[in-house]
């Protein structure tokens, strides 16, 4: 690395670092999710449907059972009021009842040619809790019933419907060993989104710093000494060493947090986090080459531009390549191995996030993983070259933006 380069980097890394943005976000960053995660578990424990409701039933056996079901599940602390048998005006007074709030909705069950039909009505059409509780507690009341009905006793019932508890076992390198699904994807899941918060945060701060210095006229003076190219790896190479500090502070964070002992601690029972070291040196390489090809892209759109007002139209060239792997985060998590899978996370904008996605919760072949970084070293180097020759005559234009043809121009430059 030439010495003006590594001191352009040395000084975008101080100056950085020491910003009070950059303590505020790497200590409120893990504190907010290290608060969610703890907030989602503990919730997820007390929180259990409670609302007051009744059931209107022919059947008195299976309206005192649903009762039973609903108000003493394992998931459910609902109080229900039974009508059965249900009276001529019995549905007037239940619908009088739910409008004056006396009850949150009532469940009336009919049977149809010795079918159950079963229509839940409330003042709420969004109470995706009671519904989905209520439709649980339904199959095992019938199925509890269909047993009994068939003369089976009720401990045998009771211990037939016991829930199973189902141990996960992984295999790697043909050596089987004890795993927890739960662990691993929350591992791999906040990994995921601290690389996407990191790649596109510290690639936007490179365009932030070049239209800082080039509206100062910093670049005019620095130029007397420096290359555009070396002032342009100077800046990636600072903020991409920036944005490593934040990631190992992050992760120390997660992994701290996650830690049995304070877990337990804050009450959050067995819930806990684990990083396998394969995962973290995955994390950091695709970091790295990421931060590279998102940052060379932003630095291009940096040395376009003249404010931050033109570079917030620009956003969308870094956010839309990521928000894709958003929206296809569902299918790859659910089927890894899966051709559309492979293919998304062999396209270079999307393999940052989608690959270690991959290598974090499944076995990936060794050559999905090296042809992945073959496409991302090649479509990095084409941008950087492209990047370099939009950088040192952009950085020195002022007032208008450039259009695509005066682009073009400037590409052919020597």
């Amino acid at each position: 690395m030439p010495n003006s380069t590594f001191l352009i980097a040395r000084r975008e890394y101080l100056e950085r670092v020491r910003t009070k943005a950059f303590v505020i976000t790497t200590l409120l960053i893990p504190a907010l999710m290290g608060g969610g995660i703890l907030f989602s578990v503990l919730k997820s424990k007390t929180s259990k449907p409670a609302s007051h409701i009744a059931v209107v039933a022919s059947d008195t056996d299976f309206a005192l059972d649903l009762q039973a079901e609903l108000e003493h599940g394992k998931e459910s602390a609902m109080k229900v009021d039974v009508i059965s048998p249900p009276a001529k005006d019995t549905r007037q007074t239940v619908v009088d009842q739910t409008a004056d709030k006396q009850i949150d909705g009532f469940l009336w069950v009919d049977a149809v040619n010795g079918v159950l039909k079963a229509t839940y009505t409330s003042t709420s059409n969004a109470d995706i809790s009671t519904t989905t509780t209520i439709d649980n507690a339904m199959r095992q009341v019938v199925m509890r019933q269909g047993l009994k009905h068939r003369g089976l006793a009720v401990g045998d019932i009771k211990s037939m419907m016991e829930p199973i508890e189902l141990e996960t076992d992984t295999i790697k390198n043909g050596e089987v060993s004890k795993s927890d699904t739960m662990t691993a994807f929350f591992g791999a899941y906040v990994l995921f989104f601290l690389m996407y918060m990191a790649v596109m945060l510290h690639g936007m701060n490179v365009a932030r710093s070049i239209i800082e210095e080039k509206t100062s006229r910093v670049f005019e003076v620095m130029l007397a000494t420096v290359r555009p190219q070396e002032m342009m790896m100077g800046k990636l190479f600072g903020v991409g060493a920036v944005g490593l500090t934040q990631i190992g502070i992050w992760v120390t964070a997660a992994i701290l947090l996650s830690s049995q002992s304070i877990v337990s601690a804050m009450g959050a029972g067995s819930m806990h986090i684990h990083f396998s070291a394969p995962q973290i040196i995955a994390f950091i390489g695709y970091f790295i080459l990421g931060f590279l090809l998102y940052s060379g892209i932003a630095a291009a759109i940096g040395a376009m531009v003249n404010s931050e007002q033109e570079l917030q139209q620009f956003n969308l060239v870094i956010a839309m390549p990521l928000a894709i792997c958003m929206f296809v985060l569902g299918p790859v998590i659910s089927n890894p191995s899966s051709t559309f899978s492979r293919v998304m996370s062999l396209i270079p904008t999307c393999t940052p996030l989608l690959m270690y996605l991959r290598i974090s919760i499944s076995n990936v072949a060794w050559y999905d993983i090296a042809l992945s970084i073959v496409l991302m070293v090649a479509t990095i180097w084409v941008v950087m070259w492209f990047t370099a020759r939009i950088y040192r005559v952009g950085i020195l234009m002022y007032g208008k933006r450039p259009n695509l043809p005066e682009i073009l121009r400037w590409l052919k430059y020597s």
